[in-house]
């Protein structure tokens, strides 16, 4: 089995992590670790902590803090070490070179999780989990990671799996033995089953939408007319000067996509072209694209110039925002007012009506609190249910969903058991591809390939 190490650098901190896994790892950590207090490496015990000093020959790199992983009982199962150093890249950088000059190879993105996976310690939705904790833009979709890396979906999974399986060892014995006319069983039993089933898959998946807008966060786009104030909005959501505001009218040409969290809810701001009669090619393009983000978005910022009259453009863009999720802003209240939230167009519209000025930074917070109103992340209950975040698993949870439908159809129609012993494999097949029982190393190395370093 081979030695991997692996580091994560994105800069410079007070700490620095060189990570090694394999059976050898304790030997080439003896190679260039001086503890202070040597000790055979048969006396340490593992979850132990050394101090001493990283040496390359007689010189010495660092002084640091060595802790030891015995088999199994580490994040891979293997040995384990990680060396903890001074947070700069030189002293990082040298220490790694110096593992593999030693015998160690440098790990895979993913490599550490993958090791895990491989070795039985967790299942492939667990490793999966890692990655969503990392990534997790708010509390609740932590919550979420944290409940399939404890196995609490992979329990669900298999829970309905075995439910499945027991059946199915009675119906594989009427087909392998149809001679002794067992008849062990009825179609009412295979029904009731497929209910429960059917059931608790269609509420797994229904609970995709919330877990897809807890993870991705709600796809919010900021439409507008030029100057109406899109970019200074997008900045002042985001606390940084993230677009660039000018006078100029189209300053914005491309769509500016960022990330944030308001009052625990997730919102992938995209800030869009002014939309308008294009100038030129590239205006065009830029205009085309803000209206196909108006259409994905679960939620459109519909932000207008009160201090000017409603224009063609603002109608058009009253249109994109009616069959939508939508929040109509009047900005540049500290100007006199030209369009109120009793303009005709505007109050046709029926959206929430939101008064600011971006200027003075004046009723940003009546904007969150509507987006709040309008997205309440508290309804969704991550404490006492599971959610599903990842469409990997939703699309394998659909699949088996649609195979469990198939063989009530096909019990109806009163069909041989092979042929309903069909669909239930696929039932198991499917849910078998989230936990890992069932995938292929394609699908492996894809999955894996996502994670950071050194993880």
């Amino acid at each position: 089995m081979s030695l991997l190490v692996s580091l994560r650098l994105l800069g410079i901190g007070g700490i620095g992590i060189v990570r090694m896994s394999g059976n050898e790892c304790f030997q080439v950590l003896e190679k260039i670790f001086e503890p202070k207090q040597p000790q055979p490496i048969e006396e340490i015990k593992g979850y132990t902590i050394k101090y001493g000093h990283i040496m390359d020959k007689h010189q010495m790199v660092d002084e640091v803090l060595v802790s030891y992983f015995k088999s199994p009982k580490s994040y891979t199962t293997e040995n384990m070490c990680e060396i903890q150093t001074h947070g700069g890249q030189m002293i990082v950088r040298r220490i790694l070179e110096l593992c593999l000059q030693n015998g160690a190879e440098l790990a895979e993105p993913g490599e550490f999780t993958k090791k895990a996976f491989l070795n039985g310690r967790i299942d492939l939705l667990q490793a999966e989990a890692v990655m969503d904790i990392i990534q997790a833009k708010s509390e609740k979709e932590l919550k979420v990671g944290m409940q399939s890396l404890e196995g609490k979906l992979s329990k669900k999974i298999q829970e309905i799996k075995q439910k499945v399986m027991d059946v199915m060892v009675n119906i594989e014995v009427d087909i392998d033995y149809p001679e002794y006319d067992l008849d062990t069983v009825t179609s009412q039993e295979l029904q009731k089953m497929l209910a429960t089933v059917s059931t608790e898959l269609h509420v797994l998946e229904n609970s995709f939408d919330n877990g897809k807008r807890l993870k991705e966060g709600i796809k919010t786009a900021i439409i507008g007319r030029p100057n109406a104030g899109k970019s200074s909005l997008l900045n002042a959501m985001l606390q940084e000067e993230r677009a660039i505001v000018t006078e100029i009218e189209g300053t914005t040409r491309d769509t500016i996509e960022e990330y944030v969290t308001i009052e625990g809810i997730p919102l992938q701001l995209i800030d869009t072209a002014g939309i308008r009669e294009a100038k030129d090619e590239v205006e065009r393009i830029g205009i085309e694209k803000s209206k196909k983000m108006a259409e994905k978005a679960d939620l459109l910022i519909a932000i207008f110039d009160s201090s000017q009259d409603l224009t063609q453009e603002d109608k058009k863009i009253l249109e994109l925002a009616q069959e939508k999720t939508a929040i109509i802003v009047l900005n540049k209240i500290d100007l006199v007012q030209k369009i109120t939230e009793n303009t005709l167009e505007i109050k046709q519209t029926k959206h929430p009506i939101v008064k600011i000025s971006t200027l003075k930074e004046q009723g940003i917070q009546n904007l969150y609190q509507t987006i709040h109103q309008l997205f309440d992340f508290e309804k969704i209950n991550v404490d006492n249910s599971l959610t599903i975040t990842n469409i990997r698993h939703k699309n394998f949870i659909h699949k088996a969903y649609l195979s469990c439908e198939k063989a009530k159809e096909v019990i109806d129609q009163q069909m041989p058991l092979d042929i309903i012993a069909i669909f239930l494999r696929e039932i198991l097949e499917n849910l078998g591809n989230i936990t890992g029982e069932i995938v292929t190393d394609d699908i492996l190395n894809e999955i894996f390939s996502k994670f950071c370093l050194g993880k």
